[in-house]
């Protein structure tokens, strides 16, 4: 019904820098809210930033300064640039859309897309 699919992880040196995409497809009447998690191997999954569909943005605090998110609105899709990458970015990135169907505009849901490795190393 819904999907998200994202691309642009993969390999970088510390310092380096990185763009993650995530489109939405589907039966989707309008989308409220885009964002990216992340978790590292044996961590719990974390909100790194989001972006609502009128611009307003929120990070975590450790990835503020670094990263930056938007969205086009018209393409439904979110980005992730990531910059001045440390270790500790390394996880897989899952980009997640807080919408309404067409088939049920009552009702807003969460859709995740597959993740992304983003490894910073060295």
């Amino acid at each position: 019904q819904v999907q998200l699919v994202e691309s642009g992880g993969g390999l970088v040196q510390p310092g380096g820098s990185l763009r993650l995409s995530c489109a939405a497809s589907g039966s989707i009447a309008s989308i409220d809210v885009m964002g990216w998690y992340r978790q590292a191997p044996g961590k719990q999954r974390d909100l790194v930033a989001r972006i609502t569909s009128g611009g307003n943005t929120n990070y975590v605090d450790s990835v503020k300064g670094r990263f930056t998110i938007s969205m086009d609105n018209a393409k439904n899709t979110v980005y992730l640039q990531m910059s001045s990458l440390k270790p500790e970015d390394t996880a897989v990135y899952y980009c997640y859309a807080d919408l309404k169907l067409r088939a049920n505009y009552a009702g807003t849901y969460r859709y995740w897309g597959q993740g992304t490795q983003v490894t910073v190393s060295s």
